[in-house]
């Protein structure tokens, strides 16, 4: 399958070196949410500077701490479960001058070996289906965990914030998507952001897989492994699909399992806006 394949390089770094990506030393897969223009308000666009996903901050540098302050990130957001943590000996770094939030999805009973056999079956699978599946279960475990990032954005309109899960591919794909579809932004953006993964974790492609190497499903069978880590546009497009039918869209879902009010919400969302005009003066005035 072509999709599973190495990518060349120099396209990696080639793509890797403008935006959306953001360069933190020691950390993969950091992309800026910002400069999406909102189909709902014209004439918006997703605040640049502001939100920021990445994979998991576990190995960040020196360097990388000092290039997290300068990007003014004050909040770090952690969705990987105690035993993800515990399992791969990655826990959280000391960030000085910034607060690292450990806000896990999946809570420990939810990483039974039983139950990560069928989650690992089910990405292996490589089926939209099962993706679908897997996402609906980060919808119904994911409320409160959501709710501390979308709190946070509420309350401070001007202080940056990152979120970020292991690979920062599914539990991070899914909370970038919310936040990008409660801004107006349309499904294809969203789709197309949630496909960079692919690109964004190809630095730590060896790693990933030497990761994976230990689990049973996936220590004789290496397209499985790499099936899991599949960032098809196509997947994304179906979760938006599966947000509106199932859970009422992304406003019904902030109100029934996140418990957020209305106004809450048009806070959140009216936080992440900025004026195209604005980002227009301002890229004008660092030319």
């Amino acid at each position: 399958m072509q999709d599973l394949e190495p990518l060349d390089p120099s396209y990696v770094q080639q793509i890797l070196s403008r935006p959306p990506f953001v360069y933190v030393s020691g950390v993969i897969n950091v992309r800026d949410l910002g400069g999406h223009p909102s189909s709902t308000h014209p004439g918006k666009l997703t605040k640049p500077r502001f939100v920021y996903r990445s994979a998991e901050v576990a190995g960040i540098t020196d360097e990388g701490k000092e290039q997290v302050r300068r990007l003014g990130i004050r909040k770090i957001f952690d969705l990987r479960s105690d035993t993800e943590i515990s399992k791969y000996n990655a826990p959280l770094p000391v960030i000085e001058g910034v607060d690292l939030l450990h806000i896990p999805v999946f809570q420990t009973e939810d990483y039974s070996p039983e139950m990560m056999a069928k989650r690992y079956q089910l990405y292996a699978s490589g089926k939209t289906e099962a993706f679908m599946e897997l996402y609906s279960q980060i919808l119904d475990h994911g409320g409160p965990a959501f709710g501390s990032i979308l709190r946070f954005i509420r309350d401070h309109a001007n202080e940056a914030c990152m979120f970020h899960c292991t690979a920062g591919k599914d539990r991070t794909g899914v909370m970038a998507a919310i936040l990008l579809k409660l801004a107006g932004v349309d499904n294809a953006v969203i789709a197309n952001d949630y496909s960079l993964t692919r690109i964004g974790r190809e630095p730590a492609r060896a790693k990933i897989m030497e990761r994976l190497s230990k689990e049973p499903l996936f220590a004789s069978n290496n397209e499985a492994a790499l099936i899991m880590f599949t960032c098809r546009e196509e997947t994304m497009l179906a979760f938006l699909e599966l947000l509106d039918t199932k859970y009422g869209g992304v406003v019904e879902y902030i109100k029934n399992y996140v418990h957020l009010s209305e106004s809450d919400i048009d806070i959140i969302r009216n936080n992440m806006f900025v004026s195209s005009d604005t980002v227009a003066e301002e890229d004008d005035t660092r030319r």
